[in-house]
């Protein structure tokens, strides 16, 4: 059975002109994927208007929730005691969000309570992703 479940989170963008603006964002978490987690912005927050969902492991967060963690996409670190920094690249550049440490660590409780940490079930998700990539081939 897939449990699937979202917790808002209000993240901080810091602008190039060190400027801090407030933005929604959602956390996302399914049993069908359970190594990954989602953000999702709204697109009124977006440069395109169109909602935007950032997806990557969730051992990434536990990791970056303790020390510098990431390469490529996203990059995770704690800043002070109460304040987490995820930074997103794309090729259209890279937003800066800063989000209340204790709000991640509740959303990455949340998910182990789900799927714990080294329980995660690929079976099923495998499948799911080769059924989708090669259809009934």
């Amino acid at each position: 059975m897939d449990t699937t479940f979202e917790q808002p989170a209000r993240a901080r963008l810091i602008t190039a002109e060190n400027r801090e603006l407030h933005v929604p964002a959602t956390l996302r978490y399914s049993s069908s994927d359970p190594l990954a987690m989602c953000v999702d912005f709204p697109p009124e927050v977006c440069l395109d208007g169109q909602a935007a969902t950032w997806t990557f492991a969730r051992a990434l967060l536990e990791e970056g929730l303790r020390g510098p963690a990431g390469g490529g996409d996203v990059h995770i670190w704690p800043c002070g005691g109460g304040i987490t920094v995820v930074e997103f690249h794309s090729p259209y550049g890279l937003a800066l969000l800063q989000f209340d440490t204790p709000t991640l660590r509740r959303f990455l409780l949340r998910t182990y309570a789900v799927v714990g940490e080294g329980q995660e079930d690929l079976g099923e998700a495998v499948e799911q992703g080769l059924s989708a990539l090669f259809g009934s081939v």
